[in-house]
């Protein structure tokens, strides 16, 4: 997530992702935070929420999911979602299931 309070907001998604029975039962989440290499830009780590699903039915379990938290923000933040290299940038569109879901099925 982008912008200010990205660190609380991308808490709150993994929160809102593991008290939703459908996604907690059948994915994987993990939190993990990385520093810049030594030569790039930037300051403070990079926190990462990931989540492994196994196949494409959690994958759209976890776009509704992530729609129905998103109604919540007061301002719907930007989020980068990366599956097998392919970066999708979201900042709140009416598109946004279809859009992770053909992003998470995406070979």
């Amino acid at each position: 997530m982008q912008g200010r309070g990205a660190e609380e907001e991308l808490r709150s998604l993994r929160t809102w992702l593991l008290e939703t029975p459908e996604v907690r039962q059948h994915s994987k989440i993990s939190w993990d935070a990385t520093a810049p290499e030594p030569g790039e830009m930037g300051s403070g780590t990079t926190e990462i929420l990931q989540l492994v699903t196994d196949n494409v039915w959690q994958a759209t379990t976890f776009a509704l999911a992530y729609i129905s938290w998103r109604s919540t923000r007061r301002r719907a933040p930007k989020v980068t979602i990366e599956h097998n290299g392919n970066r999708l940038a979201i900042e709140g569109d009416e598109e946004s299931v279809q859009r992770i879901v053909r992003a998470l099925t995406r070979e």
